[in-house]
């Protein structure tokens, strides 16, 4: 229990970075922890204490497995974070060329 609360809390303070701070990267990186709170938790979904990995063998009657579904779902999730993070990144630097700055309160007051 105190893990799913442990990844509520990392998800806070992502959410905290995101809200509080004017500096786009800071902003990016925020959202990044929140990704990685989000696929921590559905990770602990998928884990059964004592669980063992879901491949065949001839012992098969009355044990406990892991449930891979998860785990896969969040292999994806990381990729597609990954290709998210890394436009957000190029955007953030296209913005930065044509501002020379990172504070999104004087990129919202430069407008045209």
């Amino acid at each position: 229990m105190i893990v799913y609360l442990l990844c509520a809390l990392l998800f806070l303070v992502g959410l905290y970075g995101v809200l509080s701070k004017r500096n786009l990267i800071k902003i990016i990186i925020g959202l990044a922890v929140m990704e990685y709170s989000i696929n921590l938790f559905l990770v602990l979904i998928g884990y059964v204490k004592g669980g063992t990995a879901p491949i065949l063998s001839e012992d098969l009657v009355n044990k406990l497995f892991v449930d891979p579904l998860p785990q896969a779902m969040v292999l994806t999730a990381i990729v597609i974070g990954l290709a998210t993070t890394a436009l957000l990144l190029a955007i953030a630097i296209r913005i930065y060329r044509k501002y020379n700055t990172f504070d999104i309160r004087e990129i919202k007051n430069l407008k045209g």
